[in-house]
């Protein structure tokens, strides 16, 4: 054969290539079309978040999106790459997805790596058999009692708090309150889940703090990235990528390795949720005369003690940055919620009791309000786990299909939250929220995978928002951003340049 034939057979052969994937992504990109239901045009390669990640954070994309099909259809077909992806719009099918029919969404379609990145193997990821026998060994830990036994430690890391705040933010021009609420929220759960002084007061490059802030500030991987990783799962789990960077993990495992060794070695109690954890881990039971719900293995107790902590110290945190942020630019409110923080410690005879905190329930509306506008989870995810037939449209959804509920979008709709932009605790009060659907609020999830940690996690908020508006007052300064600046990179809402405040000390 000829130079020249040879030449014409490779290119016939790059063009008939050419042409196969040509059609390939053509075919691809008309799975909504086919199946009769309202697409956004996709682009090569990135399908419809080619600038998620970029210059739009995740939460005002789907909310451009959500805004835009709303009210003229209940769904919308996007692409994830290749991959088509259903954005649901319509409450009463979130609520059948989250709720009724969870069965046939059960999984989140989160990444893992059981094998390279175990920590990754938690509650939250955790899918089928493996979620629900956890699930059902893990939920007494977090019961209502048990966190109430937490309270104390609690208190006392509120307590350290507010003298560290008064000694180190008072009488400064402007005070960085993302790292201070973090430090807080780092001690609290360092204190309840694994019974260590953290220090963060004292010691702000602590391993807690810098692991903490790695794993949340600079995520391993880009957003875009991880897309890949939960669509093509099976592959990522074969070329052993993981989520969590190395050293982060290392000291985890090693923290929890350690504590358990000298917790067992020594006899050691302290009833906290690392307790429980080595209780199911040598006995299978809480309690001495309980039922055996099953054993856990150390990679089950560290993943666990992982989510625990980076779960609990970045969402309560964040809430609390934001309550103070919004209280700062909004006085009047900032005075009501002070004023409910004395009337009832005066009907407690000025005592700090888990009772006096519980009865604060206006501090509780601010903090709803705050997950509100800045919700920890922006974007629900589901998969679907057996083919789902969407009675409405006659759509059926197969096996394997990613769904998202745009969370952030459905709590800024103003249908539900009129002049949604606008910081407002009253719209959770009991009346208000009893004649909204449940499915408007979104930021612990809902149904049978809602947060297991909520109720910790609001015991966190409430009892630091109290002593901190017990002790300061909050005010806006001349590095106080309105609006906040996103990063683009992090799933989490978090201000790209920081939150800028000002405290001044309360007189007594």
């Amino acid at each position: 054969m000829s130079p020249i034939q040879l030449i014409v057979n490779g290119l016939l052969v790059i063009l008939f290539i050419a042409l196969g994937a040509v059609i390939f992504i053509k075919h691809r990109y008309g799975y909504w079309r086919r199946r009769g239901v309202s697409y956004l045009q996709p682009e090569f390669p990135f399908g419809n978040f080619k600038e998620m990640g970029k210059s739009i954070h995740p939460a005002h994309l789907t909310q451009q999106i959500y805004t835009q099909f709303k009210g003229r259809s209940p769904f919308v077909g996007l692409y994830i790459f290749l991959n088509p992806v259903l954005l649901v719009t319509d409450l009463s099918l979130i609520k059948r997805i989250l709720i009724k029919d969870f069965n046939h969404f059960p999984n989140r379609g989160v990444y893992f790596n059981e094998r390279d990145d175990p920590l990754s193997a938690h509650l939250f990821s955790l899918e089928g058999r493996k979620w629900r026998d956890l699930r059902a060994k893990i939920s007494p830990t977090f019961s209502s009692g048990r966190i109430r036994m937490t309270f104390p430690a609690v208190l006392e890391v509120a307590q350290r708090f507010c003298a560290y705040l008064e000694q180190s933010c008072v009488g400064k021009d402007a005070a960085e309150i993302r790292d201070a609420m973090a430090r807080f929220t780092t001690d609290v759960i360092g204190s309840c889940a694994f019974g260590i002084e953290c220090n963060s007061f004292e010691e702000p490059d602590n391993e807690f703090r810098r692991v903490g802030r790695k794993h949340f500030d600079t995520p391993r991987n880009h957003p875009l990235k991880v897309f890949v990783m939960k669509t093509f799962r099976g592959l990522a789990n074969g070329l052993g990528m993981k989520l969590i960077h190395d050293d982060v993990a290392e000291f985890f495992l090693d923290v929890v390795r350690r504590t358990i060794s000298h917790r067992e070695e020594n006899n050691v109690s302290r009833n906290d949720f690392l307790d429980l954890l080595i209780k199911l881990k040598n006995t299978g039971r809480l309690e001495a005369d309980g039922g055996d719900i099953g054993q856990l293995s150390f990679s089950e107790i560290a993943a666990q003690a992982f989510i625990f902590f980076t779960a609990g110290f970045e969402t309560s945190s964040s809430a609390l940055t934001y309550t103070l942020y919004e209280l700062a630019l909004n006085p009047v409110i900032q005075e009501a919620a002070r004023a409910s923080v004395f009337e009832t410690l005066d009907k407690f005879n000025g005592e700090f009791s888990y009772e006096c905190f519980q009865a604060m329930t206006y501090l509780d509306q601010c903090i709803y309000e705050t997950l509100r506008k800045y919700p920890p989870v922006v974007n629900l995810e589901r998969t679907v786990d057996k083919d789902y037939l969407v009675e409405e449209s006659n759509l059926i959804l197969p096996k394997g299909l990613k769904i998202m509920i745009p969370a952030f979008a459905i709590q800024h709709d103003p249908d539900f939250y009129p002049n949604p932009e606008r910081y407002d605790p009253t719209r959770f009060s009991p009346d208000q929220q009893a004649a909204r659907d449940q499915c408007t609020f979104l930021p612990f999830g809902e149904g049978p995978r809602i947060c297991i940690g909520l109720r910790f996690g609001m015991l966190q908020a409430r009892v630091g928002l109290a002593m901190i508006l017990k002790n300061f007052r909050i005010l806006r300064c001349e590095k106080t951003e309105n609006p906040v600046v996103y990063s683009t990179r992090a799933f989490v809402l978090t201000p790209i340049n920081g939150m800028w405040l000002k405290l001044e000390k309360l007189s007594k």
